[in-house]
């Protein structure tokens, strides 16, 4: 097995997809181990992944992170063309044939945990294994005994005021401060919150990405389709369910909830874990994800 401090292949490419857009994916690691594909959260690039992590998992597996369309250095072409939310799962899809990959195991973080979700039901053959954290179960579920819907909070009032704010005119100092704000709230309470590590963060989005314009498309996409959760009782794919217990956008029982609606589901918990991922919760992440994986390869 290579060393963290081993170098690293990385190699960038654009891949097609449906409707006249372009994606900017990233891979990282050697191509003959199992590929497993990195599918980032609403209105954010895949540089949202931490290299730190990327480098951790690269060890076992070949990574692939992208930017989904109107993030990064992808097309953002909303406006001209718009497009549901369940069209970002099909880009997933396009994404491993470009690559020429047959299966992967696939993790999705937030709005990726939903897609991952719509992958589970509509593209089973292509899945290795399934991992989700930060994720909310789709709706039409059938109903819980032991997990009632009136049992599922809402995101903290904080993310509210800020979301509020979303897609406001602001100047680069202005944004950056919004940016690192809403990173503070969706670290969660428990961990230690370094607002450098997430300015850097950002500054590095706003490198690649060219501007310092927040991205608003997934926000304003059709957001119909997506009512599937009864499905998931059939899903034969292993999947890992992480529960984040300091998430603030979907906090315990989200995480419970979701793993008991899909049968081949295991639940485990990153202490400490919130709605970001800092430094601190790298090392436990890989680990509970590359042991899931190595289980299903």
């Amino acid at each position: 097995m290579p060393r963290l401090t081993d170098p690293l292949r990385r190699d960038e490419t654009f891949v097609e997809v449906a409707d006249g857009n372009r994606l900017w994916v990233e891979t990282a690691g050697a191509p003959e181990r199992p590929a497993l594909l990195l599918v980032m959260g609403a209105n954010a690039s895949g540089l949202g992944w931490p290299d730190e992590l990327v480098e951790l998992l690269a060890r076992d597996h070949f990574v692939v992170r992208y930017d989904h369309r109107d993030t990064g250095r992808s097309t953002h072409a909303f406006d001209e063309r718009p497009y549901p939310i369940r069209a970002l799962a099909d880009d997933a899809i396009a994404v491993l044939d470009a690559l020429r990959i047959a299966r992967a195991h696939v993790v999705g973080m937030s709005l990726g945990g939903t897609l991952v979700q719509l992958l589970l039901l509509d593209h089973p053959d292509r899945l290795l294994s399934a991992t989700i954290f930060g994720s909310a179960l789709l709706g039409g579920a059938a109903p819980d005994p032991a997990i009632a819907d009136d049992d599922l909070p809402g995101p903290d009032p904080r993310l509210l005021d800020l979301w509020a704010e979303l897609g406001q005119e602001r100047d680069q100092e202005a944004e950056l401060h919004w940016r690192v704000e809403h990173w503070r709230v969706l670290n969660g309470d428990v961990l230690p919150f370094d607002a450098e590590e997430f300015a850097g963060l950002e500054r590095r989005i706003a490198a690649h990405s060219g501007t310092w314009r927040g991205p608003v498309a997934h926000a304003l996409a059709d957001q119909s389709g997506m009512a599937r959760g009864a499905e998931l009782a059939h899903v034969t794919v292993p999947t890992l369910v992480i529960d984040a217990p300091e998430d603030p956008i979907t906090p315990p029982p989200h995480a419970a909830r979701l793993a008991r609606a899909i049968p081949t589901a295991t639940l485990v918990t990153v202490p400490g874990l919130g709605h970001a991922l800092p430094r601190a919760v790298v090392p436990p992440l890989a680990t509970a994800i590359t042991a899931h994986t190595g289980r299903h390869s």
